[in-house]
Formats: C-alpha cells, structure tokens, sequence
C-alpha cells in the first residue's frame, strides 16, 4: 500500500512532466509559426525590391511626363493586388497557429484533468472514513476548473474568428477600393 505523500508526489512529478511537455509543444508551434512569417516576409522583402527596381527603371526611362504618370498609375493595381495576397497569407499563418496551440493545450490539459481525477479516485479508495465530503468537494472543485477553462477556450476561440473575420474584411474592402481606384485611373 503507497502512502498519501507517495501518490501525492507521483501526481506533482507527472504533472511537472505535463507541463514540461506542454512547454515544449507550445514552443515548438509558436517557432514554426514564426518560421512562416519570416519566410513570408523575406518573399515579400525579395518580391518587392525586385518590383521597385524594375518600376524604378522603366520610370527614369519614360519619355516625357504623360508616360512617367501613366507608368507610374499602373503599378499601383498590382501593388495593391500583392498587398491585398500577403494580408491573407499573414491572416492564414496567424490562425493555423493559433489553432495548432490551442490543440495542442486542450489535449495536454484533458489528459493532466484525467490523471487528477485517476489520482482523487485511488485516494478516495484509501480514504478514511468520514473524509468523503472533502474528497467530493475536491472532485466538485476539479469540475469547476474544468468548465472554465472549457468557457475560457471557447471564449478564445471565438475571439480568434472575430478577429480572422474583421483582417478577411479589411483586405476585402481594401480590395474593392483598389480596384474602384484602378477603374477610375483607367478612366
């Protein structure tokens, strides 16, 4: 028969483990998100010096100020077009890991809220008699924690598609704009 302290302890190491782990994935989502964005940027950064220069050319090469006008309005579409592609892009890197995080937390935490139960359960077998209203209290207490943290998640998770709808939104209208812009230069 293991005593109160060693069950205790083996709770608190595997629980320390838990969040060891759970760190650790989280880091792990968070370098990969992060990888994505560098790499997008670093496109970007490419994509747009190589754009500007090749802009820059062809303007110093208009022949008078009609054509260095006229070149320089009919960047401006693309330009915007770009715009408009990385802000999505931006958009879905943000919530693929946003989405991978949360995974990754409400599993580690279901599964540490499972041992916790397995751990009040094998000490309530144990369990003096007349200690179990502490031990239902404690099981209340658990279930408690339990649903706010599922409220907490849900919270955030709607959160997060507000969000992902009012970024989808303003490169919609930022869109609509350009293209009214480019209607109206071509006019």
């Amino acid at each position: 028969m293991t005593t109160y302290t060693e069950q205790f302890s083996a709770a608190a190491k595997a629980n320390a483990e838990a969040q060891i782990a759970l760190f650790s994935q989280l880091a792990s989502k968070t370098f990969e998100g992060m990888e994505k964005l560098v790499d997008l940027n670093l496109k970007a950064a490419k994509s747009s010096l190589e754009e500007s220069q090749a802009a820059a050319q062809k303007l110093f090469s208009a022949k008078d100020p009609q054509e260095f006008f006229t070149l320089s309005s009919s960047h401006a579409q693309p330009t915007l077009e770009k715009s408009v592609a990385y802000g999505r892009h931006l958009s879905g890197i943000f919530s693929s890991t946003q989405a991978e995080l949360t995974k990754a937390a409400e599993a580690q935490i279901a599964e540490v809220n499972r041992k916790v139960v397995a751990m009040i359960d094998e000490v309530a077998k144990n369990a003096p008699a007349g200690s179990e209203q502490a031990i239902s209290m404690f099981k209340s207490a658990i279930g408690n924690m339990s649903a706010g943290y599922e409220q907490f998640t849900k919270n955030a998770k709607q959160a997060a598609e507000v969000l992902e709808a009012n970024v989808t939104n303003a490169v919609d209208q930022m869109s609509q704009a350009g293209a009214k812009v480019a209607r109206a230069a071509k006019k």
